[in-house]
């Protein structure tokens, strides 16, 4: 895959199946349109994912990663400058849909606007198509129940802290990746050593709690059970993901690691001593190793 990013100047040299949009979370909804141009590749074109730069249920890293382990030929996030913003519909497709990406096929969902005050909608896009001689498809939306499955719903769900609703819709874990850094090491003292992330600013983040979860580092998975929240027993401050990983004795400051959130447990609190945060986090320990993944 090609990973194309920061830069209005790219450009193809053969003809393209092109699906657009924000793909936010990459969820059940995203991947009928990725799925689909990837049917339409089988003809022989290069396949295109168009992305516009936001983050809020994925990182822009986390979401490069997760496009990277389909069979896309090309992945395109697209800076949202002013050149893009004051676009014109009609000038996006002919300079960067025709000219760009030579496209002969387009996917996209029934609610994509494009251009200019977001004029531009799927009904122009196939007048343009038939104009510029390229195919427009537009798909249904994915319904849960009588709700169409969109980031805005899965974002509800997680800021609600429903985390098994959320990986439904989503169709994979929710998760969150990050450097392992140092912590306080209090964990250690008592015999419960964790590992410690910064969440990215514009990361969508559960509700503060303890979650059952499954973390991946080098390669390796580990059950485990992770912290979201301030630890306020010890006075903190900093928002921070805070995981015990069960079976692990490894050093892994500096590495990588994607923790996956299957279960919420227990929001976060206070405990009148150390002791008794240990009583607990054995409990907490107790009951994410009790989870059937």
């Amino acid at each position: 895959m090609k990973y194309i990013n920061k830069t209005l100047d790219f450009q193809l040299n053969s003809s393209s199946a092109v699906t657009l949009g924000k793909f936010d979370g990459l969820h059940r909804g995203h991947m009928k349109l990725i799925n689909r141009v990837l049917e339409i590749g089988e003809s022989g074109l290069e396949t295109v994912i168009f992305a516009f730069n936001v983050q809020t249920l994925l990182t822009n890293e986390e979401r490069k990663d997760m496009v990277l382990a389909t069979a896309i030929d090309y992945f395109i996030e697209c800076p949202f400058v002013p050149e893009i913003m004051n676009m014109e519909p009609e000038t996006f497709v002919e300079e960067v849909l025709v000219k760009q990406l030579r496209v002969a096929h387009v996917v996209v969902g029934m609610d994509f606007h494009f251009g200019h005050k977001r004029k531009g909608t799927p009904q122009m896009l196939v007048e343009l198509g038939e104009q510029h001689g390229f195919k427009v498809e537009v798909l249904e939306k994915i319904y849960d129940d009588k709700r169409e499955i969109s980031s805005t719903y899965i974002r509800e769900e997680i800021e609600k802290g429903n985390i098994k609703k959320a990986n439904e819709l989503l169709g994979y874990p929710y998760f969150i990746t990050g450097e392992i850094i140092e912590g306080r090491k209090l964990g250690r003292t008592i015999g419960i050593p964790t590992i410690n992330q910064a969440p990215a600013l514009a990361k969508q983040l559960l509700p503060f709690g303890v979650y059952t979860s499954q973390t991946e580092v080098g390669g390796e998975k580990y059950k485990s059970v992770t912290n979201i929240g301030i630890k306020p027993t010890v006075n903190g401050d900093k928002v921070g993901i805070e995981t015990n990983l069960f079976d692990c004795n490894e050093e892994l400051y500096g590495k990588v690691a994607k923790v996956e959130f299957y279960d919420f447990q227990r929001p976060e609190q206070k405990f009148a001593s150390i002791e008794e945060l240990k009583i607990q986090l054995e409990k907490d320990i107790k009951q994410a190793k009790e989870f059937s993944f």
